[in-house]
């Protein structure tokens, strides 16, 4: 595509000056013709020669024009797909704790994606369909100046690199400004991203005037770099503008002087100035050219920033083999990009085919534990064994395909609720999704909606999205589960029938849960209690609660949160 884009182009410039040409052998013989007895009869066969070049010369402009615009714009969108799929294939190869980093938030990353391969694919439709072909028109417009007299030539040339210095100077004042604008834009989109998400929070507390007043304040700093930006090129567009006019006089000038010399003839005087237009032409679009270029490299720069990230890569190993489930951590400390320290020197043992509860406070660490489970992060000392080799070594995706995990608060995908349970296993026919919906007591729920298993699956309560990650679970069928609060979007009711669900399928199956319901906690063989990222206590419900410690702390404050006292009078 870029030969045959080539070799159109080039004999498009070709094409482009006839007419120059053309027009100055019209003037020649008709001034000739002129001195003649009779000048029309003589005339004629010149008129043909003329229509018959210059129609000729648009049909063949025709076709190459159409090859030129065809096979540019299907390089564009060819190099649109590979840019945007080379950075979806990158970052999801990349670690969570890049998207946890508060330079890449998905507002910014999402602004960095689309800018970038908006300004990489601009610029590759306009240097194949707008900068090639003009740049090699003036560049054989230029070669023709010279055969027809040298010094017109060398004025053309003058005029070319003082355009070129005055447009480099352009773009350089604007380097910093295109940067704060790439990063005004960024924070524009996010906090726009941000205030739809938190609408409903923005509503409770009445803090609509308070948002808008910082939306308000970014949008009035991204104006004021617009117009400095604006102000700026007006400016030195005027000064381009008399430089081309500057060079058209001295063309003029120079020409006519030569015809007063009788040195060319009067045609010469409209072949050089139709020629020099063809070479000012890529300069009167420079300031375009420039803008696009630089907003490409500015773009681009946070587009291939992403891309080169391969620091950020996930560390996989090689390992691929069916887990047994024993998992034992020696003296992990770990802590979140951000600094905040989260584990400090935990050692404990989950063993194959048993139920471990970890117990503690908000903050203590129990979910980070089950993030370096899951190999999401590297712990920054000690190591993770499982099944007596160390994590490391496991293949990730080997790794997690073994491991079921429900969240607390699970994403639901953009689509139907049956395709959204058969994440849980791609492969599932559509009887296998409703006996995993049945045994997360969904599927009466998902019968009394519309458009039953099709209906989009964003729109559903908390809960009931709850009850999709759990259904997820089920039709995965893991031998390792983990559960972070798996019923903590869900009433009374729906809790118990999830509990004996689970409880079913913890069955021979390593699990690991975290939850503040003391009926998932007492039902665990062993319990590990974390205070601020260490390990206090450990042992059996019955152990830990006759010691006294921490986990009888925790578990009283349960017990009066739900008034079990008058819960257990209730029934007396």
């Amino acid at each position: 595509m870029i030969f045959g884009t080539l070799s159109l182009t080039f004999i498009g410039a070709l094409a482009a000056q006839v007419n120059p040409l053309v027009l100055k052998y019209t003037i020649d013989e008709v001034e000739q013709i002129m001195k003649l007895p009779d000048p029309m009869t003589e005339g004629i066969h010149v008129l043909v020669i003329i229509a018959s070049i210059l129609l000729g010369k648009e049909l063949v402009h025709i076709f190459i024009n159409f090859g030129q615009k065809f096979y540019g714009e299907k390089i564009r969108i060819n190099t649109s797909s590979v840019l945007a799929q080379t950075v979806i294939d990158k970052i999801l190869d990349y670690r969570v704790s890049y998207f946890t980093d508060e330079h890449h938030h998905s507002g910014k990353l999402q602004t960095r994606i689309d800018r970038g391969i908006e300004s990489l694919t601009r610029l590759v439709q306009n240097f194949f369909i707008d900068i090639l072909p003009l740049f090699a028109n003036a560049a054989i417009a230029l070669v023709v100046m010279y055969l027809q007299n040298v010094y017109v030539g060398l004025v053309s040339t003058f005029v070319i690199p003082v355009f070129f210095w005055v447009s480099s100077l352009q773009a350089k004042k604007l380097s910093g400004v295109r940067r704060q604008l790439r990063n005004q834009r960024e924070q524009k989109t996010s906090g726009l991203l941000n205030l739809i998400n938190s609408i409903m929070v923005i509503k409770s507390f009445v803090r609509e005037k308070f948002e808008g007043k910082k939306q308000y304040d970014l949008q009035m700093q991204l104006m004021e770099s617009q117009l400095h930006t604006r102000r700026t090129n007006f400016l030195y567009d005027g000064l381009k503008t008399f430089i081309e006019q500057f060079g058209i006089v001295l063309v003029i000038l120079l020409t006519v002087y030569l015809v007063l010399g009788q040195q060319m003839t009067i045609g010469a005087i409209m072949l050089h100035i139709m020629l020099f237009g063809n070479v000012s032409a890529p300069i009167r679009q420079l300031h375009r050219i420039y803008d696009d270029m630089n907003d490409a490299i500015i773009y681009a720069e946070g587009y291939f920033e992403i891309l080169n990230a391969d620091g950020e890569k996930e560390a996989s190993g090689t390992k691929s083999t069916e887990i047994k489930g024993t998992f034992e951590l020696k003296n992990v400390t770990f802590s979140y990009p951000n600094g905040a320290a989260a584990l400090q020197n935990v050692s404990m043992k989950i063993e194959k085919g048993k139920t471990t509860a970890l117990v503690g406070l908000s903050g203590a660490g129990k979910s980070t534990v089950i993030n370096l489970l899951c190999k999401f992060y590297d712990p920054d000392s000690g190591e993770i064994l499982l099944d007596g080799i160390p994590l490391s070594e496991y293949d990730n995706h080997s790794l997690r395909d073994d491991i079921g995990l429900v969240l607390q608060k699970n994403h639901i995908f953009q689509g139907s609720i049956e395709d959204n349970i058969r994440y849980g296993n791609m492969k599932a026919s559509f009887s296998e999704i409703k006996q995993a919906a049945e045994k997360a007591y969904l599927h009466d729920q998902i019968m009394k909606l519309p458009e039953q298993y099709a209906h989009d699956a964003t729109q559903l309560s908390g809960g009931q999205q709850q009850r999709i990650a759990i259904a997820r679970l089920f039709l995965k069928n893991p031998p390792v589960i983990f559960l972070d609060e798996p019923t903590a979007s869900l009433d009374a009711v729906a809790t118990e029938q999830i509990k004996n669900s689970l409880d079913a399928i913890k069955e021979g199956r390593t699990v690991v849960i975290i939850s503040h319901s003391l009926s998932q906690i007492l039902d665990a063989d062993t319990i590990y209690v974390l205070e601020s990222g260490k390990m206090v206590e450990h042992g059996s419900h019955e152990k830990l609660f006759n010691e006294n410690g921490a986990y009888r702390q925790i578990f009283d404050a349960s017990a009066r949160s739900l008034n079990l006292e008058k819960m257990v009078n209730a029934y007396k």
